[in-house]
């Protein structure tokens, strides 16, 4: 007897939809996270919420990850393969083209057959692609027979032809070749530590890098699965972006303010050194997960909400830690959509906005105060250029930086008595990495 009823219709309705292919849903995901970054979005890893399996998750970051940093190289085999280029209004056709290349051509111990397939049924699930499946199929096939052949894509496809014009006249042509490793190579976890302890560092794998600076090569779990993190042992913060709030050099009790402070491990370090701190951020959101932070550190702070342009403090400070708003094309080891989201026009706005901070700030300095101005940017106009319009000024005093204030990092003391770090730039210790690039100038107002 045939059924009959609601219960019936959606039985039928059940059989013609199309079952999805394992591992479809997690392309999809991927595709969708690839897209918004395309569109000038930063990345963000997926999170447990998003995507609740370990191991899916990791996955579906690594395939996005691997996608953003050979976006150059990808681009160069799709105008190999699209001579006119991809489609107009195709949808997420971009997105999973260049996910699905990343896998056949650089993740190739995933396979073959998945790359290809799930690329094609993705195009077929939403309406503007589905009728580009056929071309999804040619353009991947095309790669699967030159795979070994696109592996060999000159390392200089890797980024913008302006960025490397610049960055061989500040850095030099070897130290490109550096960059370039260290952009696939990606950042390790690194951790500040609140306390000594080198029983922390066993149960964490970790390795001293610099100071209170450790880090983690590989890791099995989340961050916060990690020994130590409930009780606030330690947060995360890269080697370069360490160094800055270690040269304030104050005297314990001193009033300091960190300025663009979160996600707040510059102010976790300004506390453990001792200071009265103030830290101001201008994003309420990103504050408020610096006070949970701060509070899981056993630490607390004045924390203000506010834009530095406005802002008045009642009283001036004896230092100041300015970490400028700037390109960040130094964090481009795990954000590496940042060096194709930068133009000459941005940096020079930037640039722009890191000189109307300084002024800022030297106004709220006591005399005889002072301000540590950083950058997390390779560009010369955001960190040597700043230097040089600050050390012109006649109520600033340079303070320069010494070899003997880096210990084990003595070669990104520049003659000026700047610190200048860059990803090819390898650390200390036992792990032998790389680090952000970082600009450090020190000052004494007066």
């Amino acid at each position: 007897m045939k059924p009959t009823g609601a219960g019936a219709d959606r039985g039928a309705d059940d059989l013609n939809k199309p079952k999805t292919p394992p591992g479809l849903t997690l392309r999809l995901l991927a595709a969708e996270r690839l897209a918004s970054v395309l569109k000038g979005a930063n990345f963000a890893p997926f999170s447990v919420a998003e995507i609740a399996d370990g191991r899916d998750r990791a996955l579906a970051n690594r395939l996005v990850t691997v996608a953003l940093r050979r976006h150059g190289q990808l681009s160069a085999i799709i105008a190999r393969y699209l001579e006119r280029g991809i489609p107009k209004k195709s949808g997420p056709f971009e997105a999973q083209l260049r996910l699905s290349l990343a896998h056949l051509v650089f993740l190739p111990e995933l396979g073959d057959h998945s790359a290809i397939f799930l690329a094609v049924e993705a195009a077929k699930r939403d309406t503007r692609s589905q009728h580009l499946g056929k071309l999804m199929n040619a353009v991947l096939r095309r790669a699967q027979g030159e795979a070994h052949q696109l592996r060999q894509l000159p390392p200089e496809l890797l980024f913008p032809e302006a960025l490397q014009s610049a960055w061989i006249a500040a850095y030099g042509e070897a130290a490109l070749e550096g960059f370039a490793e260290a952009l696939l190579e990606g950042a390790p976890l690194d951790l500040t530590l609140r306390d000594d302890d080198p029983a922390l560092l066993e149960a964490l794998r970790a390795a001293p890098v610099l100071a209170d600076t450790v880090r983690i090569d590989a890791r099995d779990r989340p961050v916060d699965a990690l020994p130590g993190f409930a009780e606030g042992r330690w947060w995360v913060q890269d080697a370069a972006a360490a160094i800055p709030a270690r040269l304030l050099g104050l005297a314990p009790g001193a009033r300091v303010l960190d300025l663009c402070a979160a996600p707040g491990g510059k102010t976790a370090q300004l506390i453990k050194a001792g200071y009265e701190v103030t830290a101001l951020d201008s994003d309420a959101e990103r504050m408020a997960r610096m006070a949970t932070n701060l509070a899981r550190l056993g630490q607390q702070a004045e924390l203000v909400v506010a834009d530095v342009l406005s802002y008045a403090p009642t009283a001036p400070f004896d230092g100041i830690l300015l970490d400028a708003p700037c390109s960040a094309t130094g964090t481009f080891r795990r954000h590496p959509e940042v060096i194709w989201h930068r133009d000459a026009a941005d940096i020079a706005g930037r640039a722009a906005l890191q000189k109307r901070f300084i002024e800022r700030s030297l106004a709220w300095l006591k005399p005889g105060g002072t301000l540590v101005y950083c950058v997390c940017s390779l560009e010369p106009e955001e960190g040597e250029a700043q230097a040089a319009w600050l050390a012109d000024r006649p109520d600033v005093t340079a303070d320069p930086v010494r070899p003997l204030d880096l210990v084990g990092l003595e070669s990104a003391v520049t003659p000026a008595g700047y610190v200048r770090t860059y990803p090819g730039m390898r650390v200390p210790g036992e792990n032998d990495g790389t680090l952000d690039g970082f600009f450090v100038a020190r000052f004494r107002r007066g």
